[in-house]
């Protein structure tokens, strides 16, 4: 059996049970409803350091018309999780949803072929010009690392607002495939577009699962003594495996909207983990010698559940003394840069682009 197909027999039951979504989940209470919501600030501080508070927090009036209504959707605090197999489903049609939309504003050409043995959508946009036909952009697509649920919102602004060429990597998904899987993907089509362009035309990004996985393949791309490639976009990402930050025991992938699960100290995702060890310097990049790095840009929201993490790793690079930059926007969500109908998210695309072309242009 090959390594692309393999399966750890540790996991195996457990990702029949999730692919399957019979794993048992305990009964959910009632959802919180504006009858019993709470109408006031609270604060208990246990012997431990453990907080216990609600807060009553509006929402700033710097937001567009169209994050204001965002934000301001209501959703239910209380629920099971979603089976994977639902959760794929949605983030597929999701997906066809992005590529419409995205591609409405960016219009491009989209070819499904594979790089290295790994499937990869290239986007070529309409704009791009002889001068950038040697550039080459990576993405590696957020979605938990079990899902996609943004190879197209992730790569068509970018392609578009660049005007180069973009390759997203459909890297392997746990569980199904654990660590090092992903990572083996990303480093592969990147050793193959190394054999076409210089690393100086070469940029690496992703949000949330693919900006950790974007962070992992750099400190792998050194531990092999690969060239670097020019940049590095780092986009809403986990730090480490083996320990979460304030933000993700504060807020929802969704911000303050939703179910939230209390904070513990066991691994985080061990889907994706599997046997390894979570401050393995790879897994968890917090952990590893990241001097060297190239120029990056981190990009976070203040209600992301990810913000404490990502403005940890963006301090480390700094530490290293990595040319890192650091955008947080005020109350807006995990990777919101997703939706193409709201300004905030057109800006921090702008935003990711002009980084990306400043640094292919030196």
């Amino acid at each position: 059996m090959s390594s692309r197909s393999r399966i750890t027999p540790l996991l195996a039951a457990l990702v029949a049970l999730t692919v399957s979504g019979l794993a048992a989940q305990p009964p959910a209470p009632s959802p919180t409803t504006a009858a019993t919501a709470a109408t006031r600030d609270t604060s208990y501080i246990d012997s431990d350091g453990t907080a216990h508070i609600t807060r009553v927090i509006p929402i700033p009036d710097d937001l567009s018309p169209e994050a204001h209504k965002a934000v301001a959707r209501p959703g239910p605090d209380q629920g099971p999780p979603e089976p994977l197999a639902t959760r794929r489903a949605n983030q597929d049609a999701g997906q066809v949803r992005g590529r419409a939309a995205w591609s409405a504003l960016c219009p491009n050409k989209i070819e499904e072929t594979t790089i290295a043995g790994v499937p990869v959508h290239i986007i070529t946009p309409d704009s791009l010009s002889p001068a950038n036909a040697d550039k080459v952009l990576i993405n590696l697509h957020g979605g938990s690392f079990n899902a996609d649920s943004g190879s197209y919102a992730e790569s068509i602004p970018i392609a578009g607002y660049t005007g180069m060429k973009v390759v997203a990597v459909l890297y392997r998904l746990a569980p199904e495939h654990i660590f090092p899987a992903a990572v083996d993907d990303a480093i592969a089509v990147y050793r193959e577009l190394l054999k076409t362009h210089k690393p100086s035309q070469i940029v690496l990004y992703g949000t949330s699962a693919g900006a950790t996985l974007t962070a992992e393949t750099a400190v792998r791309i050194k531990q092999l003594g690969l060239p670097e490639p020019a940049a590095l976009g780092i986009f809403s990402t986990l730090d480490s495996f083996a320990r979460m930050g304030d933000s993700y025991s504060i807020y929802t992938l969704s911000g303050l909207r939703g179910h939230l699960e209390p904070a513990d100290s066991s691994v985080h995702d061990p889907w994706y983990v599997g046997t390894a060890n979570p401050k393995d310097p790879v897994l968890s990049p917090i952990y590893a010698d990241l001097h060297g790095m190239p120029p990056t840009l981190f990009v976070t929201a203040t209600r992301d559940a990810l913000l404490s993490s990502t403005v940890n790793l963006h301090r480390a690079y700094l530490l290293a003394g990595v040319d890192a930059h650091l955008v947080v926007y005020d109350a807006l969500w995990h990777a919101f840069w997703y939706q193409s109908s709201l300004p905030e998210a057109v800006e921090a695309n702008h935003i990711m682009a002009a980084f990306f072309v400043k640094q292919l242009s030196k």
